[in-house]
């Protein structure tokens, strides 16, 4: 299953983006109000609005579900070619904890350069284990 939209940035996309990965879950048998979804809907919020916040010019987002339902790829593309820097963590500080946010729910992220700016992926895993038995 698959997901895929370009938005200029004027256009504001996060709403956008959290509906597209909430369908697209819900789909995938992932209903809206569990938490597999609520962290998608995060993960994609947060790193739209840093694309939109950072980079002059169109914002893409790619979605994809894995067979199983249990992994999600996020692809947020935009024309900056500057990868996106983890702040150092100040519980202080207003703002900037978004990206601390999306490394601590996803097992990977990274940022691929592209032609005329980059794409950060994210994967997040959507199955959780069981808890444990005692």
């Amino acid at each position: 299953m698959r997901f895929r939209a370009t938005w200029d940035t004027a256009d504001t996309p996060i709403a956008a983006a959290r509906v597209a990965v909430r369908a697209l879950l819900a789909r995938a048998g992932h209903p809206p109000d569990h938490r597999p979804s609520q962290d998608a809907q995060l993960v994609v919020s947060e790193l739209v609005t840093n694309a939109v916040r950072h980079a002059p010019g169109p914002v893409g987002l790619a979605l994809e579900v894995s067979p199983d339902a249990g992994l999600l790829r996020i692809a947020v593309s935009d024309s900056s070619p500057r990868p996106p820097v983890l702040p150092a963590h100040d519980a202080r500080r207003v703002g900037g904890h978004g990206l601390h946010l999306v490394t601590r729910l996803c097992g990977r992220l990274n940022t691929v350069a592209q032609e005329t700016g980059k794409q950060v992926v994210a994967h997040l895993r959507l199955c959780r284990p069981a808890p444990h038995q005692v």
